[in-house]
């Protein structure tokens, strides 16, 4: 078997067995196939697709590629949750903390920036001296212990999705729905969790931009899960405009301190209790969603969810001093206030766009090897449906340097769409898929 003969078979459209997917991903992890190898091969996934069962095949043998961790000798039960990327998502920090608050184990690995798609690894090393390399004994005594983790993927659980998710960022192969759900659900398989709630983000900043799509990935993911034996729902998001108000690591990561205080945007807000009521709920510690919504809504509010993420921060070695006063998170030298070019309602704000600004800012990476800067990103003023007055603040820049400065807030104020009638605000979900 030769990993050119499978790579040309998917290029022409083919439908790869359990053997030659098992001997592809096999040898990628082993070194044997090559990084140019794997990305031609990512490619023909991405333009040629896969079935179903070939991507359970796919996700089964990237979880297999390592270690299966097993978390039932620390917890009866962990809960687990997974955003397929958005441009201002940074419910991990709020959810994972009113969950675990409420008694319910969370054990959580998470990645870097994908795309245009900001990575929760990347907000939370903001922090000066968080951890996000724990070993495998190191999330399950912090599990048992305190019943909240959150790090990045262990080298030893599903180390050919590690290596296949760096190489997808610089390859222009994200958006492919096979390797989005396969990678999603290898690493949550390998990593433990019985219970899982996926957030399949849709619109123009998600990588699927429509309802259908996005139905679609919700269901392969969900179906995945059940054949490997877990609990799994989705519910599906909007992200048509950024979540919250923040983009950008440390930005992000002050906006769900102060929504941890009480605090922070109402969409935000609304957006981590939904999430968190529905893991509630998988996991048992409510009788509806009702009662799991109450819940949450009263870790938030009694300031539980608080000190569990400061358990969490203080655990994996991260200056609790900085959250307390989130003013000495990162600090671009540059904070520009861009102000409306006229008057009207905001009917919309692509999040794409804002995202790839982001990026272009040094909020993401373009390549690779590129080093991220927690310190810059944007902070919006309004959201869809706001009447806006000519002159007003729109958003807020923070950048290093003046290089690019100004076309990337023109880029900004093009993602803006007005309109001169009232407009509805965008829901803030579409649906669950179970």
């Amino acid at each position: 078997m030769r990993a050119v003969d499978i790579i040309i078979k998917k290029r022409d459209g083919g439908e790869l067995s359990i053997e030659e997917i098992q001997f592809f991903v096999g040898g990628f992890t082993r070194g044997a196939i090559p990084d140019y190898q794997a990305s031609a091969w990512a490619m023909a996934v991405l333009l040629k697709g896969m079935n179903d069962r070939e991507t359970t095949d796919l996700t089964m043998a990237m979880a297999n590629s390592g270690d299966i961790l097993d978390l039932r000798d620390v917890v009866p039960l962990t809960v687990d949750k997974h955003s397929t990327g958005g441009v201002g998502d940074k419910t991990t920090f709020v959810v994972e903390s009113a969950v675990a608050a409420c008694g319910l184990p969370v054990g959580k690995m998470s990645g870097r920036g994908l795309g245009f798609s900001g990575g929760t690894l990347d907000k939370i090393e903001s922090i000066p001296g968080y951890r996000t390399n724990l070993s495998q004994k190191e999330f399950k005594e912090q599990l048992g212990r305190i019943g909240i983790v959150l790090t990045g993927q262990s080298g030893d659980l599903a180390p050919a999705d590690g290596k296949l998710y760096a190489l997808r960022d610089v390859t222009g192969t994200v958006p492919s729905m096979p390797l989005i759900a396969s990678s999603i659900m290898s690493k949550k398989i390998a990593a433990g969790a019985q219970a899982i709630v996926l957030d399949v983000k849709v619109g123009l900043g998600a990588f699927m931009v429509t309802l259908e799509d996005a139905r679609e990935l919700a269901r392969l993911m969900v179906s995945i899960g059940k054949l490997s034996g877990r609990e799994v729902i989705s519910v599906l998001s909007d992200m048509n405009q950024p979540l919250g108000c923040a983009v950008g690591n440390a930005l992000e990561l002050r906006e769900a301190i102060d929504t941890l205080q009480g605090k922070g945007p109402a969409d935000f807000r609304e957006h981590c209790l939904v999430v968190a009521s529905h893991m509630l709920l998988l996991g048992k510690k409510a009788v509806d969603l009702e009662a799991a919504y109450r819940m949450a809504r009263q870790a938030l509010d009694s300031g539980l969810a608080w000190d569990k993420f400061r358990s969490l921060v203080a655990a994996q070695g991260g200056d609790v001093n900085v959250i307390d006063h989130p003013d000495l998170l990162p600090r671009a030298p540059i904070i520009e206030v861009v102000r409306a070019p006229r008057a009207g309602y905001v009917l919309g704000i692509e999040a794409r766009e804002v995202g790839e600004a982001a990026v272009e800012l040094g909020a993401g990476r373009a390549r690779k090897s590129d080093q991220v800067d927690h310190a810059v990103g944007f902070v919006f003023h309004h959201k869809v449906g706001d009447r806006v007055e000519a002159g007003e603040a729109l958003f807020s820049i923070h950048a290093r340097n003046e290089t690019h400065k100004a076309a990337i807030c023109e880029r900004v104020l093009n993602a803006y769409q007005w309109s001169e009638t009232i407009c509805q605000p965008l829901p803030l979900f579409y649906g669950v898929v179970s």
